[in-house]
């Protein structure tokens, strides 16, 4: 059901980045899908909602995720919110600092990175789709993160499945606006096939280097969303009328 980082579970967090494997919904949502707005069943993803919590170990109601619109703001959760009202939040980053709070994020295709504090226990989760990675959202969730921390903190990160530079075919303006978004530059642009391809991933990691991130802190949970079709939703192959996945980390001490 889901794919985890040595990394941060060797640090004690529990978390998840969840496949479309496990779940109860059907045709293209089949079957792990935690979207309603996509035309899913309501009750199917509150089905598939419990699930994950069982598997995070938390109650369904403190498993988080907003309304993502792929922009930067980032939203603390004390874990006393409604997660229905929390759902129509809007969004692309959540954390705590409240131990048995799971933060989460929703994707198809883009990138998502779980991030925890090995000195508190608080966690970070983060969706970082081109657009979000090109304006900043890494940068700036990171820096909520640590305000809240009160410091650098001791970081640990792992980087999820996604879109990777096999299938991340762009064109010539978002490879370079996105070549330009980190330190990888145009190391991150594949140009020997007829279209541009982009390691996203390389970039994501480029960020969180540049932010202070010790190299061995930073965590792979490899996988193409789009190649996968067993393991993983994918809005390039799907289209609209497909599934969302969930990758989330909860916080494990109070600060």
């Amino acid at each position: 059901m889901r794919l985890l980082s040595p990394e941060l579970s060797r640090h004690g967090f529990v978390h998840g980045f969840f496949s479309r494997r496990g779940g109860v919904s059907s045709g293209p949502y089949a079957t792990l899908n935690f979207a309603a707005s996509t035309g899913d069943d309501p009750s199917n993803v509150s089905e598939n909602v419990a699930r994950a919590a069982c598997e995070l170990e938390v109650p369904a109601e403190r498993l988080y995720f907003l309304s993502q619109v792929h922009g930067t703001h980032t939203v603390r959760l004390r874990g006393d919110e409604r997660r229905e009202d929390v759902l129509f939040v809007e969004g692309d980053a959540t954390f705590s600092t409240a131990a048995g709070v799971a933060c989460g994020v929703r994707s198809a295709d883009c990138g998502t990175l779980l991030i925890g504090d090995r000195a508190s226990g608080a966690a970070l989760a983060i969706h970082a789709g081109w657009r979000g990675t090109e304006i900043g959202v890494v940068e700036a969730a990171v820096a909520t993160f640590r305000e809240a921390l009160g410091g650098d903190g001791d970081l640990v990160a792992a980087i999820g499945p996604h879109i990777e530079v096999c299938c991340f075919e762009v064109g010539e303006d978002v490879a370079k606006r996105l070549a330009d978004s980190s330190h990888a530059g145009e190391t991150a642009v594949d140009r020997s096939r007829e279209k541009p391809h982009v390691d996203l991933r390389k970039i994501l990691e480029a960020k969180l280097v540049r932010l202070k991130f010790r190299p061995e802190a930073i965590d792979h949970v490899r996988g193409c969303t789009v190649c996968d079709e067993e393991r993983f939703f994918s809005y390039r192959r799907q289209g609209k009328a497909s599934g969302r996945l969930l990758s989330a980390i909860v916080a494990h001490s109070s600060i």
